[in-house]
């Protein structure tokens, strides 16, 4: 590269909680710009994950870093080219990208889910993801398989 590269830019902590990683969550989750409202959504899906889950003794915030780190994929495939064929290399992964990741899915499948409102939809995804089922933990899973079936291809890492 030419260039330099660009700084890392400082995330604030939320107001709340006092924690990096949920700003960055919320900064995923904005639509328009608009970080009041993903604060409020976020809040509230918390509020429902502590109402739903008496039985379990942790806070809601330790059932949502649980819920990351159990959908937070380990390996991912990248598309190679050696000569004329194109192969699927399985890659590890940065530790800053699986968190990206990890927050990217929980937030997809959170907006596909049917439910009423955003608050409560993430809040059911947050809990799927809490006990290793739902759409982000099936997709961590479905790339390590694929990762999995494509291990004879690491030697093309790059």
């Amino acid at each position: 590269m030419r260039k330099t590269k660009p700084k890392k830019r400082i995330i604030l902590p939320d107001p709340k909680f006092n924690d990096q990683l949920v700003t960055r969550f919320v900064n995923n989750l904005m639509l328009r710009g608009k970080k009041s409202v993903a604060y409020k959504v976020f809040y509230d899906a918390l509020e429902i994950v502590e109402s739903k889950s008496k039985d379990i003794e942790s806070s809601s915030l330790d059932i949502w870093k649980k819920a990351l780190e159990n959908i937070t994929p380990q390996v991912e495939v990248k598309s190679r080219r050696v000569g004329g064929a194109t192969f699927q290399v399985p890659t590890e992964i940065r530790p800053d990208r699986k968190e990206a990741i990890s927050m990217k899915n929980l937030i997809l499948f959170a907006r596909k889910r049917a439910g009423k409102s955003m608050c409560d939809k993430l809040a059911a995804e947050i809990l799927a993801a809490f006990n290793n089922e739902g759409g982000a933990f099936k997709k961590k899973e479905d790339t390590h398989k694929m990762a999995e079936a494509n291990k004879a291809f690491a030697h093309f890492r790059f």
